[in-house]
């Protein structure tokens, strides 16, 4: 398959939008820039141009897919009530990086968007490429990240077409994205809502909204149905392993001396303040200051991705607080290394 790439200017943003949208209405997968990642879209009505993202994507068929839609009113189409609690963050974080989870009007949507589950995750995206390309297309477009499945989701154009290319319709460059992380992902067809996927919105300011929710933004076993995307399999990683190094800079620097000295190719992800501390790496990545998680946000899966184009055969990454956005940037790491921790009290 020849992917179509179109380089979004002013001169050519309303064709665009109508010929990638012909693609979406034809059952094609077509991939565009969101405010958190690239997605990967298709007509969620459409069974056959649904199985195309879990094929291109090498996705595993029980991990549901999120709605994305241009206008809150489409909700309606496909959702059989909305919650008071749910109206109020629609209200509040819309269109932005909330994914919420209701309860499915049956018929509605392909089958292997919700993976035979009886709720639907929708989110109404804020990038001006996204709404105007789904405005256009008119229906609702089930999106996941626009990445081979397992691999740190894409930031840029560039990384989409690096994963993708050849194997869906289209890619809609818009360039880099804002958050740099998924959206949060709450589920609102609970009488307390939980949030299943920290992301761009943190917990603290949905509770200023609604009041107390519950975290659940844990792995669930292999025999059940994940609610929500990133509850169950290995996302977010490298090719190289991952393992995250809680201590002090001296203890950093000591792991790494080790590995080296045992044959690897270290590659180190860390902060600002973290990287005064240490020798000089040829293969470290620098995320930005914890002053500013919002910086390390933005980079993480530019970053990681970038380790891809080395030789490393190791990487050791530092830990960041799990404040605001910080928690969800420590989802994607604990994520990206399988839970594999090296601690300084464990080691001392």
């Amino acid at each position: 398959m020849k992917t179509k790439i179109w380089h979004i200017t002013k001169e050519n943003e309303i064709q665009t939008y109508i010929e990638a949208s012909k693609l979406l209405q034809a059952g094609e997968a077509v991939a565009f820039p969101t405010e958190t990642v690239y997605g990967i879209g298709a007509d969620a009505t459409n069974e056959q141009a649904v199985a195309k993202i879990y094929e291109a994507k090498g996705r595993p068929s029980d991990n549901p897919l999120i709605v994305h839609i241009a206008d809150q009113s489409q909700v309606h189409e496909f959702v059989k009530e909305i919650p008071d609690n749910a109206k109020k963050l629609m209200r509040t974080f819309w269109p932005g990086p909330l994914t919420i989870i209701l309860p499915l009007r049956a018929g509605r949507l392909a089958k292997n968007v919700t993976a035979g589950l009886d709720s639907v995750g929708v989110r109404m995206p804020e990038h001006p490429v996204a709404l105007g390309l789904l405005a256009v297309a008119g229906i609702p477009v089930a999106a996941p990240s626009a990445n081979q499945s397992g691999k740190p989701s894409p930031t840029s154009g560039e990384h989409v077409e690096e994963d993708l290319s050849g194997r869906i319709a289209g890619i809609v460059f818009g360039g880099k994205t804002g958050v740099g992380l998924e959206s949060t992902v709450i589920d609102c067809t609970l009488e307390v809502p939980a949030i299943l996927r920290p992301g761009g919105v943190s917990q603290e300011e949905i509770e200023a909204v609604i009041g107390p929710v519950i975290s659940e933004a844990k792995e669930v076993a292999q025999q059940e149905a994940p609610k929500a995307p990133g509850m169950k399999y290995t996302h977010y990683a490298p090719k190289a392993p991952v393992r995250i190094v809680e201590g002090d800079a001296a203890f950093f620097q000591q792991q790494i001396d080790t590995a080296e000295k045992r044959g690897e190719v270290v590659g180190v992800l860390v902060s600002d303040e973290l990287e005064e501390q240490l020798r000089k790496s040829e293969y470290m990545m620098v995320l930005g200051s914890k002053e500013r998680p919002g910086e390390i946000a933005y980079r993480f899966y530019d970053r990681l991705r970038e380790f891809d184009h080395t030789p490393v055969t190791l990487i050791y990454a530092e830990p960041f607080a799990k404040n605001g956005i910080g928690e969800a940037v420590m989802n994607r790491l604990d994520k990206a290394a399988g839970g594999h921790y090296i601690k300084q009290s464990e080691e001392s």
